[in-house]
């Protein structure tokens, strides 16, 4: 029995105690949890479906920025942007921020006070000028000021299989339809004129069909029922009584990054009046012993807060879906399946880290992972910045790049020094890929602008976009023993002229 089948089997170290544990490898898990359901042979219960709630439109307020400048000894002082780019994700629009951000409001101590006998007038000036950052909080001050920060995710896929029971008098049709239900975290980082822009990990969002947000203050529980519910006989469209359709924005599989978008017009006035944007802190500067905070949708229960230390940094991982992480901030902080994509805290309240994976073993406790949120930050600006695409459900109308691929074993990448992507072993004759100069043994690492980890991303990606529109793809080639990057021009066919 090879290591695979031992962890299937219920004979993982942690469930033979007569094994010699430590000879084991380390078995690390992400954060959010998957139940299935089948939906189309009777098994699952039926569920009283609820009707969907009509969404007002938002009265949004408009925050102005007053930019004060003055001409001092001849120099100007510019601090503005400094402040926006470190607290507030943009889009490339110049939008207006229409929701507040963030901020850990702590009471000041006696310790805090001005000395005696100073002008308090005086002393009021260097007061304003300190950062927020530069105030410490407890875990409650850090809880209240985040919270409205992070939201819950649940993600939907619904998949076609063979019948292979059909012979023998089980089921019905050719093919049976099983769902598969997901809850993770994310955090709520920016926005633009019409969404709300949520990051979380790219392991909570794979392979959904569909995708509802729920917000600070709902029955996160009766939203995953409710979206589970409604996933089977809606086209994506779920937003139901208390949880808000989204949308997959773009996905970083290497890096295990996401953002999905909600629309604001979606968003119960109510609602939107109490969420924030998160501030976004230094990771690079945090140090081991630091306290931190980690907030998340737990089991799927809704926002639950948990504190603890940084334990390690540059710590490097692999899952066991065979995702390999590095620069990797470890917490002993209490982490549990639904955290993924959730908020790593310092005491200002500020986001230092996205939660993970953790080291899934009965015999350890205490080591969870986050993707450093200075790692994260130009990754999910870019991100953040692309067009929200739906998936495209119409064969007739589905793209094509006319390849075959297949993923690269690690050993081949460190043997041969290969980059990581999408290997091209055949390219159809006459196909986009053929027509664009893409060949046989290129390997196929960006696709408009996207990392491409290999074969099954680069089909995630393509199922959103249509036959004819064209976009640059990044190959690395081989030339004389060396692996040389080439961009290639490709307007994508039509799938239904290869498959029939």
């Amino acid at each position: 029995m090879n290591d695979e089948e031992k962890w299937n089997s219920g004979n993982a170290p942690q469930n033979d105690r007569d094994t010699e544990r430590f000879g084991e490898p380390p078995r690390y898990e992400h954060y959010n949890m998957h139940q299935i359901y089948v939906n189309e042979t009777g098994h699952e219960p039926e569920r009283k479906k609820r009707k969907k709630k009509s969404r007002g439109k938002k009265l949004a307020s408009t925050i102005s920025l007053a930019v004060v400048f003055g001409l001092v000894a001849g120099v100007v002082f510019q601090g503005v942007s400094f402040l926006a780019d470190r607290y507030v994700f943009t889009t490339t629009d110049e939008t207006e921020p229409q929701i507040e951000t963030a901020g850990l409001a702590v009471s000041a101590s006696s310790d805090d006070a001005a000395p005696e006998g100073t002008d308090s007038s005086e002393n009021g000036t260097a007061d304003a000028a300190q950062s927020v950052s530069a105030q410490t909080g407890s875990v409650s001050d850090v809880a209240k000021a985040a919270m409205p920060t992070v939201v819950a995710i649940t993600s939907v896929s619904i998949q076609e299989i063979p019948n292979y029971f059909r012979a023998f008098g089980f089921g019905y049709g050719d093919t049976q339809q099983y769902s598969s239900e997901g809850s993770g975290s994310g955090i709520i980082v920016g926005e633009n004129d019409d969404e709300l822009l949520i990051a979380t990990n790219n392991h909570v969002v794979d392979g959904a069909t569909t995708l509802s947000v729920c917000f600070a203050g709902s029955d996160v529980v009766n939203a995953e029922a409710e979206t589970v519910d409604m996933s089977s006989e809606s086209d994506g469209d779920v937003n139901v009584e208390d949880a808000v359709s989204a949308k997959i924005k773009g996905t970083d599989e290497k890096n295990d990054l996401a953002v999905v978008a909600v629309q604001k017009s979606d968003i119960p006035e109510d609602t939107l009046s109490q969420i924030k944007i998160a501030q976004l802190g230094d990771s690079d500067s945090v140090e081991v012993g630091e306290q931190v905070v980690a907030i998340g949708n737990a089991l799927g229960y809704g926002q639950s807060v948990t504190s603890g230390w940084i334990s390690a940094l540059n710590r490097s991982i692999s899952t066991s879906d065979g995702t390999t992480s590095d620069g990797l901030i470890q917490t002993d902080t209490a982490i549990n399946p639904g955290n993924s994509g959730g908020a790593l805290l310092n005491m200002q309240g500020e986001v230092i880290g996205i939660n993970s994976a953790k080291y899934a073993d009965s015999a350890v406790e205490g080591m969870g992972y986050a993707i450093p949120i200075s790692k994260a930050q130009p990754i999910l600006e870019d991100l953040m910045n692309r067009q929200t695409r739906d998936k495209v459900e119409d064969d007739s109308k589905a793209a094509y790049l006319g390849i075959t691929s297949a993923d690269l074993s690690m050993e081949a990448i460190q043997m041969y020094d290969m980059p990581e992507g999408a290997f091209v072993i055949r390219v159809d004759k006459d196909s986009a890929a053929d027509e664009a100069g893409i060949q046989k043994g290129d390997i196929i690492v960006s696709f408009d602008g996207q990392t491409v980890s290999g074969r099954e991303d680069l089909e995630n990606k393509l199922a959103y976009y249509e036959a004819g529109e064209s976009v640059d793809v990044i190959v690395s080639r081989a030339d004389n023993g060396e692996y040389v990057q080439k961009t290639i021009y490709v307007t994508l066919g039509n799938r239904s002229d290869y498959t029939g």
